[in-house]
């Protein structure tokens, strides 16, 4: 029954360590943009829109006292 000696202190900051750093990737992921790509996505974004309501129909709001003329 000789089995590895393991310290805890040691394993328990490698641990920390391991789960430290996953969180950064994941935050990379979501956050690590540049900005570059944050301007550029908006211009993307702001072109699309403008694409869309060019394509809108005008319709006549009808008077909100419900009259016509």
């Amino acid at each position: 029954m000789s089995g590895e000696i393991v310290n805890l202190r040691q394993a328990r900051k490698a641990r920390a360590r391991a789960e430290r750093e996953t969180k950064a990737a994941e935050h990379r992921v979501l956050f690590g943009r540049t900005k570059a790509e944050k301007r550029q996505d908006a211009l993307e974004g702001d072109r699309r829109e403008r694409h869309v309501e060019g394509h809108l129909r005008e319709t006549d709001t009808p008077d909100p006292s419900g009259k016509t003329s």
